[in-house]
């Protein structure tokens, strides 16, 4: 198995799952934003890390073929909206050309399936239909939705083309352990960074824009059912239910007890925020078998206290 990204938030938790499977796995991150420090368990259980630029096709087809793997999960990206605003070009490097050099590989190496890693909320943009389904025509609010829609179409593309198994998953805002609370991150693990240390959490807008929080053990285990299904194209990964950034914050100081430091100071609203999103797991419940086990109340302990075992 080959995990793209799999120093990363998300991808870190796909290679302990795939480990306790018994799986032989390597890892491929250049570490921009991945840390070793995600896969010291699975470094020493035998996993392989091999710093490698998605950009550079050259090195990625060498890889995949030093390996040959079954499947490729590939989460590698760059996912900073504010970045990807700022430089689309960069964005679209990493995110499209990046995905083409994996599908590229993939096919030249005979690779049986790849599982690409989208995005819900950033592909659809302001959508009248809530939950969204996947027929939802998608209109990106920024630049790294839209890319995130491009490496979509060169999946279906290659399993049109080349007859590559193909799927993406399209995330809704994937929160728990191990997602970095500093700098650009979701906003689950921004508000429990403060809250452990002490401080308020900043709302930009009014607050009132809703999510569709979905928890990475949940993710995990979308992604090993989509690696075992043939299922093709697209599949939303959510809970389909929204929650208010305020909601969020509340359910927060609950769990914490209701200081009175943790209450949220407002800012501006940033550019290409959706005001809502939430997407329809339908598809993937009734193709794949997957339905979203974790509570919100749930995975927000869980990550709180995670946070409390590194301090």
């Amino acid at each position: 198995m080959l995990i793209t990204g799999g120093a990363g938030f998300i991808g870190s938790h796909i290679v302990d799952a795939l480990q306790e499977r018994g799986n032989e796995l390597t890892v491929l991150d250049d570490l921009s934003t991945g840390r070793r420090e995600n896969l010291a368990g699975a470094l020493e259980r035998g996993a392989v890390l091999r710093e490698v630029d998605l950009r550079d096709g050259a090195a990625v087809l060498e890889l995949v073929r030093s390996i040959e793997p079954r499947v490729i999960f590939h989460l590698g990206a760059q996912i900073d909206v504010r970045r990807s605003i700022a430089d689309p070009g960069f964005d679209a490097r990493v995110n499209v050309e990046g995905t083409v050099n994996v599908l590229e590989a993939a096919r030249a190496v005979g690779v049986p399936r790849v599982v690409n890693t989208s995005s819900g909320g950033a592909i659809y943009g302001d959508a009248e239909v809530l939950p969204t389904p996947e027929a939802t025509f998608p209109a990106p609010m920024a630049p790294y939705g839209q890319s995130k829609f491009a490496a979509e179409g060169y999946c279906d593309l290659y399993a049109r083309l080349h007859g590559l198994s193909t799927t993406s998953l399209r995330y809704g805002n994937v929160f728990g352990p191990r997602q970095d609370p500093l700098g650009e991150a979701g906003v689950v693990a921004i508000f429990c960074g403060r809250l452990a240390e002490g401080r308020a959490p900043t709302v930009y807008g009014d607050g009132r824009q809703t999510r569709d929080y979905v928890h990475v053990d949940d993710v995990v285990a979308a992604n090993l059912a989509a690696a075992d299904s043939g299922a093709t194209g697209p599949f939303n990964i959510g809970r389909g239910q929204e929650v208010s950034v305020l909601d969020l914050v509340e359910a927060l100081r609950e769990i914490a007890g209701a200081p009175d430091f943790f209450v949220p100071e407002f800012e501006p609203a940033r550019l290409g925020e959706l005001e809502r999103s939430c997407v329809d797991p339908s598809r993937a419940r009734a193709e794949l078998g997957w339905d979203a086990r974790t509570g919100l109340v749930e995975g927000l302990r869980t990550t709180l206290a995670s946070l409390d075992a590194v301090s």
